[in-house]
C-alpha cells in the first residue's frame, strides 16, 4: 500500500538527519526506484524535503521541518488508518509507525484515530484460512468504531440470515479471517451491553450501515482483555480432542507451524529419538480429516478413536478410486 509506504518514509526523514533511497528501500523492503518515487511523491505533495546531491548526500527535511499531518481531513485520517490497521504485517516497525502517526495526528481527529488503533488487533491464524475480501466491512465497521456509531448488520450465521443492531467494540483478524466483538447497546442508553458481548465471524456479515445512533463502549471496557478471553474461549472448544503423533523429523516444523497453538513437542514415550507431537482439535473426526494429508509423515498413536476415522477415510478413499 502505498499511502503506508509514504507515511513510513516521512516518519523515518523525521527521525533522521537524512536518508538514501537505497536505505529506505531496505527499511521498507522496496526497490531503489521505487523508494527514489516515493521521496519524490513526498516533494511533490507539499513536504519540506530536498535531496543533497554527491557523497555522503541523502534526502532532508529542510532545516529540521516536521509535519504534523494538519492538511488531512477527518475521513482521509480514519481511512489512513484503516488502511494500516489491515496491513497484514505486524512487525514492530509497523505497530510503533501507527502509534507515531496517531501522536502526529491533528488533535480534533485524534481521539477517533486511538479508538480504531486500539481496537484493531492482528493475531495468529487458526489454522489455515482462506484470503477473504472482508476489507470493506472491516474498513465500516473501524469507521463506527472511530465515530461511536452503532451499526445495522445482515448476518448469516448458524441460525440463518438475521439483523443485527450492535456497538462495534473490537475488529480483529486470526491469519487471513477477520472477527467481531460487539454487542447491543443498554435498553435506553447508548452504551453497549457488557454482558451481551458476542463474536460474529466478518465473512459472513453481508451488509453493514451505520446508523446515526451513538454507540460507546462500555465505562472499563478492556478490548485486548475481551479479546484474548474469547480467544483462550474458542481455543478450549477447537481442543476437546488431543491425539499423540509419531512425526518424521524433518516434517515436525511444518506440522507445528501448520496447526499453531493447536500442536506442541512432548517428551517421547514411544522410542527415545522419536519427535513426538500432539495436536488438538473440536472432534475426532475433523482432527481426523486434518492429520488424512499428512498419512505419509505422521503416525496417530493414540487415541483409538482417531484412528479409526482415520481408517474409514482411507476405506472411502480406496473405493472411490478402486478402478482408478
Amino acid at each position: 500500500m502505498r499511502a503506508d509506504r509514504l507515511i513510513q518514509a516521512l516518519l523515518l526523514l523525521q527521525g533522521r538527519p537524512q536518508i538514501t533511497a537505497s536505505e529506505l528501500a531496505a527499511e521498507l523492503e522496496v526497490s531503489v526506484p521505487t523508494a527514489r518515487r516515493d521521496l519524490e511523491a513526498l516533494a511533490m505533495s507539499g513536504v519540506p524535503i530536498y535531496p543533497a546531491r554527491g557523497r555522503g548526500g541523502g534526502w532532508r527535511l529542510i532545516g529540521g521541518a516536521r509535519t504534523d499531518l494538519t492538511g488531512l481531513t477527518q475521513g482521509e485520517v480514519t481511512s489512513l488508518l484503516i488502511g494500516l490497521t489491515q496491513s497484514l504485517g505486524a512487525e514492530p516497525e509497523r505497530v510503533a509507525a501507527v502509534r507515531k502517526l496517531v501522536r502526529a495526528m491533528p488533535a480534533p481527529f485524534r481521539e477517533g484515530a486511538q479508538r480504531v488503533a486500539a481496537a484493531t488487533v492482528r493475531d495468529v491464524p487458526w489454522g489455515e484460512a482462506e484470503r477473504e475480501s472482508t476489507s470493506s466491512t472491516v474498513a465500516a465497521l473501524q469507521a463506527a468504531i472511530a465515530d461511536e456509531l452503532q451499526v445495522r448488520a445482515t448476518y448469516d450465521g448458524s441460525g440463518g440470515e438475521r439483523v443485527l443492531e450492535l456497538v462495534p467494540l473490537v475488529v480483529g483478524s486470526r491469519g487471513a479471517r477477520w472477527y467481531l466483538l460487539g454487542a447491543p447497546v443498554v435498553p435506553g442508553g447508548e452504551s453497549a451491553d457488557p454482558d451481551c458481548v458476542r463474536t460474529y465471524r466478518v465473512d459472513r456479515i453481508r451488509e453493514v450501515e451505520l446508523l446515526p445512533q451513538r454507540g460507546i463502549a462500555p465505562d472499563g471496557f478492556d478490548g485486548s482483555g475481551e479479546w484474548a478471553r474469547m480467544v483462550e474461549r474458542v481455543e478450549g472448544m477447537r481442543g476437546r480432542v488431543r491425539a499423540i503423533l509419531r512425526v518424521k523429523p524433518w516434517a515436525v516444523r511444518a506440522m507445528l507451524d501448520r496447526f499453531g497453538v493447536q500442536a506442541r513437542m512432548i517428551d517421547s514415550v514411544i522410542e527415545p529419538d522419536d519427535p513426538v507431537v500432539e495436536v488438538r482439535a473440536h472432534r475426532a473426526d475433523a482432527l481426523a480429516e486434518q492429520l488424512a494429508a499428512w498419512a505419509s509423515v505422521v503416525e496417530v498413536v493414540e487415541p483409538a478413536e482417531v484412528r479409526s476415522h482415520l481408517r474409514q477415510i482411507g476405506e472411502r478413499l480406496v473405493e472411490q478410486y478402486r478402478d482408478a
